[in-house]
């Protein structure tokens, strides 16, 4: 009998024992979890990782860096952030849709086509729960009170803020529960842009009642253009709701039977520029430094739940931005403190410029990354998709993600990044190609402003305005005329990428026509 309660004992160990190693060895084989985190005008040098003459010190993300791997090269594909966050879900360049130039407003449709695979649809296609939490800013089909759906008109221009035609009451006619996700909780647009109501799961939480406004006069830091709010937004609470909202998606599925991915898209350092207590006055700088240290430590939250649910080791976390530092921010303060958002760089939101659209691009995953590492290959935040659809070995169409590269070969410090050219593209439409150290600004006076008429500029530049950006990262002399072959090259290559509706291999693909007819962005139909 003993003998046999010994087997028995052993039997039962040894179950115990194997069980254990298959679950660690699955968990070890995992898809891994991923965040991706996009701040909102943010400039690369508010980092103090990035910026040795910071002011700002940003321990969190420093520190994500230090454990992870930071890009030092990482551009947005434009200097504004509607076409970067299309760039982000789908993998496309967005001057490829409709939307040639500026943004989306709140009442603005649905940018991304129904046929349009997303980040978000792939990932969940491949056993991803997924969620949105944040800014959206890609447009809504809100329901209407006279039924009538005019989503074809991708206009973006202010005239769009009908909000008596929107029946707060219907679910969205599409949002973002129909882009792949999950669950969703957002802001429609910037912070700035009404209706001021948060929308969970492609429903209005609460029906407006009131009506907002606030002048830059009453605060040049926080102002936003009148509209519809509801009793349950408070614009000084958002950012905090958001990160709060992703913690508890972090806690509540962490460890289950599914990976998650988290697109956390933030309301700031955009304004209305609000930090509370206690980051209120903490910088002793300025309300928009004071913001910055408030999402750090909002960050190291996040970061601590990450680490208390027990899945650090095998969650992807990216941190970046959506495009440079806006002038909001009041530069000339920030410089008299002796802080430059854009760091080393010329330009800020909006540009061509590298401040424009050069961003901070930090990336943690212990299973996969080395602490401490530095990459300085160019990348685009278009990669995103390409690298989501690498981990799930997922071969993507040709009318998916054309413009999108995997990371994964850089992350993994391996062989196979095969990103050579790199578009850049203003808030009024103004293209630039980027080839190794070389930069090439392609008819800098053809940008049409918000309203499509000409941008007002200071003096008539150049047709073609080419850097090297090796020996003039400032981009401060123009060398176009020393280097006519250089020019020539990069501008066959801009026409043939954007003409190719491609810039990966693949079969050539058609770009979106322009719903505005003033529009002629650069190039679009140039053979």
């Amino acid at each position: 009998m003993y003998q046999l309660q010994k087997l028995v004992v052993f039997l039962c160990v040894s179950i115990l024992a194997y069980q254990a190693t298959a679950q660690s060895k699955s968990s070890k084989n995992k898809q891994p979890n991923i965040i991706y985190i996009l701040a909102d005008d943010l400039g690369i040098g508010d980092l103090s990782i990035y910026n040795e003459n910071s002011k700002i010190h940003t321990p969190n993300l420093d520190k994500l860096g230090a454990e992870g791997m930071m890009f030092t090269d990482a551009h947005t594909s434009s200097s504004v952030c509607t076409p970067t966050r299309y760039g982000i879900l789908t993998g496309r360049y967005n001057w490829r849709t409709p939307l040639k130039q500026f943004v989306t407003w709140g009442t603005s449709p649905m940018l991304i086509q129904d046929d349009r695979l997303t980040v978000a649809d792939l990932l969940q296609q491949h056993g991803y729960k997924t969620a949105n939490i944040g800014k959206w800013h890609l447009g809504l089909n809100w329901a209407t009170k006279d039924g009538v759906k005019d989503y074809d008109h991708y206009t973006g221009i202010k005239d769009k803020y009908d909000f008596d035609r929107i029946d707060y009451a219907k679910p969205l006619d599409k949002g973002a529960l129909d882009l792949g996700f999950d669950y969703s909780y957002l802001l429609a647009a910037s912070l700035n842009m009404p209706p001021f109501v948060y929308v969970e799961n492609d429903k209005v939480v609460k029906v407006p009642t009131e009506i907002s406004e606030q002048k830059r006069a009453q605060n040049p830091y926080a102002y936003w253009i009148k509209g519809d709010i509801s009793e349950d937004f408070v614009h000084e609470e958002v950012l905090p709701v958001f990160v709060d909202k992703s913690i508890s998606f972090i806690k509540e599925n962490a460890g289950g039977d599914k990976p998650f991915f988290i697109y956390l898209p933030l309301p700031a350092p955009h304004n209305p520029i609000l930090p509370i207590e206690p980051w209120k006055g903490k910088s002793n700088i300025n309300p928009y430094a004071d913001f910055v240290l408030m999402i750090d430590d909002l960050m190291g939250n996040i970061f601590k739940a990450i680490k208390d649910s027990g899945i650090e080791e095998n969650t992807l976390v990216i941190f970046t931005s959506d495009n440079g530092c806006a002038s909001n921010a009041n530069y000339p303060v920030l410089a008299k403190k002796g802080h430059n958002p854009s760091y080393i760089y010329s330009g800020n939101k909006g540009s061509y410029l590298e401040g424009g659209h050069r961003v901070p691009f930090l990336v943690k995953w212990p299973e996969k990354i080395k602490p401490n590492s530095v990459s300085h290959e160019t990348i685009c935040t278009t990669d995103f998709m390409a690298t989501c659809a690498d981990l799930v070995n997922y071969k993507l169409k040709d009318n998916e993600a054309e413009d999108s590269f995997s990371m994964l070969p850089l992350l993994t410090q391996k062989e196979g990044y095969e990103r050579e050219v790199t578009i850049h593209h203003s808030k009024i439409g103004v293209f630039a190609i980027r080839k190794g150290n070389w930069k090439l600004i392609q008819s800098p006076n053809s940008g049409l402003n918000a309203n499509g008429k000409p941008e007002k500029i200071k003096a008539e530049l150049p047709e073609e305005i080419l850097y090297n950006l090796k020996t003039d990262i400032a981009e401060k002399v123009n060398v176009a005329n020393q280097y006519p072959e250089k020019v020539q090259e990069l501008k066959e290559l801009l026409i043939k990428t954007i003409n190719d509706g491609r810039s990966t291999p693949g079969e050539i693909q058609d770009n979106d026509p322009s719903t505005m007819p003033w529009v002629q962005t650069a190039f679009i139909t140039e053979k």
